[in-house]
């Protein structure tokens, strides 16, 4: 009795027999087939060569974008102080030019009392 696994055939176990693989069709021997087994491996490993330096090439663009993103949130904090500070040096003006303005008025009202006073 056989089943088919993959693309081989075993064959069942029965209580006195072992399993054991059937025969899978003709197989290569001699040198040709060690020179092609070699060949497939070294572009197995070229292979996997390429694809550990397309990684280690993604780990650095990953560590390069890690750096500036650092980079950009210490910018924005200190963007973000120096606009606190901008914003409470406008208020700070802005309060001196409406105490000015009061003063000047108050002060353009008594010139004028004064001088409706002398006329």
């Amino acid at each position: 009795m056989t089943a088919a696994i993959g693309t081989r055939d075993f064959r069942t176990q029965d209580d006195n027999e072992p399993a054991a693989p059937a025969a899978a069709g003709p197989r290569v021997t001699g040198e040709g087939s060690l020179d092609i087994a070699v060949k497939r491996l070294a572009r197995a490993l070229d292979g996997l060569d390429a694809a550990v330096e397309r990684r280690r090439e993604a780990d650095r663009n990953e560590d390069t974008l890690a750096a500036q993103v650092q980079m950009l949130g210490v910018d924005r904090a200190r963007l973000a102080d120096r606009l606190d500070g901008e914003a409470a040096l406008a208020r700070q003006l802005k309060d001196a030019n409406r105490d000015i303005a009061e003063r000047l008025d108050r002060a353009i009202v008594e010139i004028q009392s004064l001088l409706s006073e002398d006329s």
